[in-house]
């Protein structure tokens, strides 16, 4: 069995220091489970793009990846865009598993997360 691979997957933007949050994010997920490949891929503007992050998780040896939505919410991006993309991945990859997840934020742990940071800022300047 292949190194377990990890895509988080984000929308991507003009400015670099968008993806700062989703280094740090990758960094403590690659800390958590270092028997891991765990690499940023992006929907738009930024690099690397989803078939390249599979393509390099897959000349690495990883036979299973997963692919982690980091938006908000399940839009159109989630909804439409992932699916084909990730297809088009399968198809250049058959002998690589890969699954996606759904968006982050609708996850339960995740919105009591965020509503536990609101409420810690609520009062604050």
């Amino acid at each position: 069995m292949g190194t377990p691979g990890l895509i988080l997957f984000g929308h991507g933007a003009r400015d670099a220091r968008w993806a700062e949050p989703f280094e740090r994010l990758r960094e403590r997920v690659a800390q958590q489970r270092p028997d891991a490949h765990v690499r940023l891929a992006f929907l738009d503007l930024m690099t690397p793009n989803l078939p390249d992050a599979v393509a390099e998780l897959a000349s690495a040896g990883c036979t299973d990846v997963t692919i982690i939505p980091v938006f908000f919410g399940q839009g159109g991006h989630v909804r439409r865009d992932l699916p084909a993309i990730v297809a088009q991945c399968q198809a250049a990859h058959p002998g690589v598993a890969i699954r996606s997840a759904t968006a982050v934020g609708e996850d339960d742990d995740v919105l009591d997360a965020l509503a536990a940071y609101c409420l810690r800022m609520l009062g604050r300047a």
